[in-house]
């Protein structure tokens, strides 16, 4: 054995100073008490380990051999030790073979197998529980792939957990990820880290409190406060996981993803930093920072490449326009932005309700380009201004000026009504084609009809005492308004009609054939934002 090699070079340097000295009775007594000290230690190291559980000492340029109290110490210089398939170096160190541990200072080594490598200022290795301590000004950690450094570094060789609890950094190829307490599975390439983790990479940078990091799969998984920022944005959340290769990540907390062009917010999110798309469930909120557009709903989707915009479940939209908002709801809508001009095309589908504080409306599509100001609504949609006026069609294009309702083209079955206040009746249009005017706050001014056009309307004197009710029909006709009352009524070609006298009016003859007055149904705001359903 190497170490009886030691040993017996020790008992021959003390057995040639007796020689010296000529004094051979002592130095044969010398090697008996050497050898009976030999057997004694042998006997305590056999109680507790065996020769292979110690500490091997496999070089040395100096070694000194104190024996005391029924302890052996051992003060190696410039030594090298081996222990289960670790070799360690140091300048100086104090092996207690009783006890098994090392105290080893000055350029301490630790190499384990042919992947990890510790280099350090000091050393304290325990055999037994194979435990090393490793500090200094820079403790470095290295295995084939990534470099950590620390001041004080606890490693467990049995288990292969490095750990440490002062600020340390970890360079893993393109990641550089620091914290002030971290542990480090060898074998499975796991990392552990805790307060104030920051992982740096070419393409992110990413903070947060806890952080499980395996440089295998790549996968970076955090809890607590976190952020997340590239060249496309930043991420807010307390929860989620991060792949640092296919820039991947998903967060199962309510999390907020940010950048120039629009921001997503929900109660969990999956998004491919590749491509920048995302995908939000619960409480969905997505902002379009440009047009100030904003999307709600159970779940939604972005699409960065063709600036599109999802949502579903409880869907509606925000748009301010002016000191103003449009909400728009269906139970899918689409938000498509031009990137070019800035412009935005908004999609709904399947029971739509529109609302602004000036005109309502329901539909089962809706069509609305924010560059024109042109808002379409598809199959038997229904419009209300300022709650005295309906309009009804196959299909109606309401066209905005200054934000304000400009001209409603009614096409297919349109039906105009206006409420009259004075004689608490209600003025009818209808046609094939009518172009209804409205004047400032939305009131009706102008109705221009082409094609079977009918019309009932109450007649007023300059008193504005009611002396009729006119029921005419013609091709074409052009209704002026004033305060919601017919005030003057033109015909193109032969008009066919009557004024009935208010004594004569009878309850059928108010009414042209189609007529309802819905107002009962106009949407209101909570409607159409979901609250009332919400609630």
């Amino acid at each position: 054995m190497q170490n009886n090699h030691i040993k017996t070079c020790h008992i021959f340097k003390l057995l040639s100073v007796q020689l010296i000295k000529g004094s051979w009775v002592a130095a044969i007594g010398l090697i008996c008490v050497l050898m009976g000290q030999r057997a004694q230690a042998q006997t305590r190291e056999g109680a507790g380990t065996t020769n292979t559980d110690l500490i091997e000492i496999l070089k040395s340029d100096e070694l000194e051999i104190i024996n005391e109290n029924d302890t052996e110490i051992r003060k190696v210089t410039n030594g090298t030790f081996r222990h289960k398939g670790a070799v360690m170096f140091s300048n100086l160190a104090v092996q207690n073979r009783t006890t098994n541990v090392i105290e080893a200072f000055g350029n301490v080594k630790i190499v384990q197998g042919d992947t990890i490598t510790i280099t350090g200022d000091t050393l304290y290795y325990y055999g037994n529980t194979r435990l090393a301590i490793v500090s200094g000004r820079k403790v470095v950690m290295k295995d084939q792939k990534r470099t950590l450094t620390t001041k004080k570094l606890e490693y467990d060789m049995a288990g292969g957990i490095a750990y440490y609890k002062v600020p340390g950094k970890t360079v893993d190829e393109g990641d550089v990820l620091t914290s002030k307490e971290g542990f480090y599975n060898t074998r499975s390439k796991e990392f552990t880290y805790y307060k104030n983790v920051v992982l740096v990479n070419q393409k992110y940078t990413l903070t947060t409190d806890t952080l499980f990091y395996n440089s295998i799969t790549k996968w970076s998984d955090f809890r607590g406060p976190s952020k997340i920022v590239n060249k496309d944005g930043t991420v807010l959340a307390t929860r989620g996981r991060y792949n640092t290769e296919s820039s991947q990540s998903e967060f199962v907390t309510r999390t907020t993803v940010d950048n120039e062009t629009y921001t997503l917010t929900a109660d969990s999110i999956a998004v491919d930093g590749k491509s920048n798309n995302g995908v939000g469930k619960g409480n969905v909120v997505i902002v379009a920072k440009k047009d100030n557009t904003i999307l709600n709903g159970d779940e939604g989707f972005y699409n960065k490449a063709q600036g599109l915009s999802k949502m579903y479940g409880h869907a509606f939209i925000r748009n301010v326009i002016a000191d103003d908002t449009l909400y728009i709801r269906a139970d899918t809508l689409y938000s498509y932005e031009n990137t070019v001009d800035s412009t935005r095309q908004l999609i709904g589908n399947k029971n739509v309700f529109i609302y602004k504080s000036d005109f309502q409306g329901q539909c089962d599509s809706i069509y609305y380009n924010t560059a024109d100001s042109i808002i379409k609504f598809y199959k038997k949609p229904i419009l209300w201004s300022n709650a005295t006026s309906q309009m009804e069609a196959d299909t109606i294009t309401t066209f905005l000026v200054n934000n304000q309702v400009h001209r409603m083209l009614l096409t297919g079955h349109s039906f105009v009504i206006t409420e009259d206040t004075l004689v608490k009746q209600h003025n009818q249009v209808k046609g094939r084609t009518i172009n209804a005017y409205f004047a400032e706050k939305n009131t009706l001014k102008q109705v221009l009809v082409d094609g079977n056009g009918e019309s009932a309307y109450y007649a007023v004197d300059d008193k504005q005492k009611m002396i009729g009710l006119n029921r005419v029909e013609c091709g074409k006709m052009n209704l002026l308004f004033v305060d919601n009352k017919v005030h003057k009524i033109s015909f193109i070609g032969k008009p066919d009609g009557r004024l009935i006298p208010p004594q004569k009016i009878i309850t059928t003859e108010r009414q042209l054939d189609g007529f309802s007055w819905r107002i009962t149904e106009r949407p209101t705001k909570a409607k159409t934002t979901w609250q009332v359903v919400l609630q």
